[in-house]
C-alpha cells in the first residue's frame, strides 16, 4: 500500500500530537492525517500556562504549536472539540463520541495526555476551587490571581510540586497571599529529595509564601457557593478565597484500557506500555507523551514522563516509527522551571532511594550551582540552577554511566566536558 492510500489518525491535540502530525508531513507522508482534539483551542504548549502566560508576560497566541492556518496548509484534518470514545482494533476504526462517526486508520497514535488529580474532600464543588491543565484553566486562574492581588486575597495551594510552586510564584508576583499545603517534608520531595527540596522552600518563604508540611487538605469550607477557608487534617483552618488543587496528574488511559491495550502497573506510574519504538501491544497503535510508559535502557526501569520535552520529542519519534523508520526512544528526561529570579533545568531520573550522594558544583547559597545525583560515582541526574548552556554536557555525563571522582565533579574549575572524556 502506498502512502497516499493510508490514513494515520492521531487522538490527542496537545504538543505530542501536533508535532507528530508535523513530522509525518516533514518526512514526506502523503496519506491522510487526522488529528482529533477534545479541546476547542488549536494545539498548544502547556509550560506557559503556569509560567509566562499566567504572569501576563506572554500573549495568548504565543502558546500555540502552529498558526491556525498551518493545519489546512499542510492538509491536516483537524477536528477540534471532538472526542474518541472507542477503538475497534479488529476493524481498525475509531468512534467519535459526539456524532458517532467511524474513521478508519492504518496506523493510530494515542497522545491523550494526562488530567489533574482531584481532591477527594468536602467542598471541591465550590466556585473558587481550581485546577491547571488546560488553556481555559490558565485564563480563569490568571483573572483570579489578579483579583486576589488587588484585594489582598488568599490562595491555598494543595501540593508543592512544579505546578503548585510555579503558581505560588505567580500569585505572589500578583500580590496575593499564598499558603501551600504539602504532605511531604519538603517541596518536590519525590523529584529532588530533601537536599534540594529545601532550596525551594527557602526561596518561596523569602517571597512570603507560607508552607504547611506534613499535612493534607481535609475540607474546603464555603458559604453561598464560595470558598471561605481551607482546613488541614491536623484541624488547622487557613484563610482562603480560592484553592488550587496541584496534587499531580493521572494518564488518560481509559480509551486504551477499553481497547485491551497493555497498561503499566500503577507503581511504575501507569500509562500505556510501549516498546522502544513507542509501539503499544497492538503493532498498529502507538502512544506518545504523558501516557506512554517506556523502558529506559539508561535507568533500567519503566518510566512515564509528564514533561514538555517528552511530548516535544516523543510525538515526532512515534510518527517516524509509524512510517517504518528505525526508532529507539531513549531520550534523557528533561524539564525546566522559572520561579521568581531562579531558573533551573533538570535532566535525568533520580527519585529518593535511587542515589547515594548529591554532589554540588557552585554556590547553593547564591543559587548559582549544578547539583548531581550520583550512585557509586555515576551521574543519574543533574540540575543546573541559574547556570546555563550546560544541559547537553550534563546529559552526556548521564549517558556515559562512568564512575567519576566526586571532587572533580564538584570543582567548577574542571570543565564538564573533561569529566566525560
Amino acid at each position: 500500500m502506498v502512502d497516499a492510500d493510508q490514513t494515520f489518525v492521531i487522538v490527542g491535540g496537545g504538543l505530542a500530537g501536533a508535532k507528530a502530525a508535523e513530522t509525518l508531513r516533514a518526512e514526506g507522508f502523503t496519506g491522510r492525517v487526522i488529528l482529533i482534539c477534545d479541546e476547542r483551542d488549536h494545539p498548544y504548549e502547556r509550560p506557559p500556562l503556569s509560567k509566562g502566560y499566567l504572569l501576563g508576560k506572554e500573549e495568548r497566541d504565543s502558546v500555540f504549536v502552529h498558526e491556525p492556518a498551518w493545519y489546512a496548509q499542510n492538509d491536516i484534518e483537524l477536528h477540534l472539540g471532538q472526542t474518541v470514545d472507542a477503538i475497534d482494533r479488529e476493524a481498525k476504526t475509531v468512534h467519535f463520541g459526539d456524532d458517532g462517526t467511524l474513521v478508519h486508520y492504518d496506523k493510530l497514535l494515542l497522545a491523550t495526555g494526562a488530567e489533574p488529580r482531584r481532591l477527594n474532600i468536602p467542598g471541591t464543588d465550590l466556585a473558587g476551587v481550581h485546577h491547571l491543565r488546560r488553556l481555559a484553566h490558565a485564563e480563569r486562574l490568571k483573572g483570579v490571581l489578579g483579583a486576589l492581588g488587588r484585594d489582598n486575597g488568599h490562595l491555598v495551594i494543595a501540593g508543592a510540586g512544579w505546578i503548585g510552586l510555579e503558581v505560588a510564584a505567580a500569585a505572589r508576583e500578583y500580590g496575593a497571599e499564598v499558603t501551600v499545603v504539602e504532605p511531604e517534608p519538603t517541596p518536590l520531595h519525590a523529584v529532588l529529595g530533601p537536599e534540594l527540596g529545601n532550596l525551594f522552600a527557602e526561596l518561596h518563604s523569602e517571597h512570603g509564601v507560607r508552607f504547611r508540611f506534613g499535612v493534607r487538605l481535609a475540607e474546603i469550607v464555603g458559604q453561598d457557593g464560595m470558598v471561605l477557608a481551607a482546613r488541614t487534617d491536623d484541624g488547622e483552618e487557613h484563610p482562603a478565597h480560592d484553592v488550587l488543587a496541584a496534587i499531580g496528574a493521572a494518564p488518560r488511559t481509559g480509551l486504551a484500557e477499553a481497547a485491551g491495550l497493555e497498561i503499566a502497573d500503577r507503581a511504575q506510574g501507569g500509562g500505556i506500555v510501549v516498546d522502544e519504538r513507542l509501539r503499544t501491544s497492538d503493532p498498529d497503535i502507538y502512544a506518545a507523551g504523558d501516557i506512554a510508559s517506556f523502558h529506559h535502557p539508561l535507568f533500567g526501569t519503566r518510566l512515564r514522563v509528564e514533561h514538555w520535552a517528552n511530548a516535544l520529542n516523543g510525538g515526532p519519534a512515534a510518527a517516524r516509527a509509524m512510517l517504518g523508520r528505525e526508532v529507539t526512544y531513549d531520550r534523557v528526561p528533561y524539564f525546566f522551571s522559572d520561579q521568581y529570579d531562579v531558573g533551573m533545568e533538570y535532566s535525568g531520573w533520580a527519585p529518593p532511594g535511587s542515589y547515594d550522594e548529591v554532589v554540588i558544583r557552585g554556590d547553593v547559597g547564591k543559587r548559582h550551582f549544578i547539583a548531581f545525583w550520583t550512585k557509586e560515582g555515576r551521574v543519574l541526574a543533574g540540575m543546573n540552577v541559574n547556570v546555563w548552556d550546560v544541559t547537553e554536557r550534563i546529559q552526556s555525563l548521564i549517558r556515559a554511566r562512568t564512575a567519576l571522582d566526586p571532587e572533580a565533579l564538584a570543582d567548577p574549575g574542571v570543565p564538564l566536558e573533561d569529566l566525560s572524556a
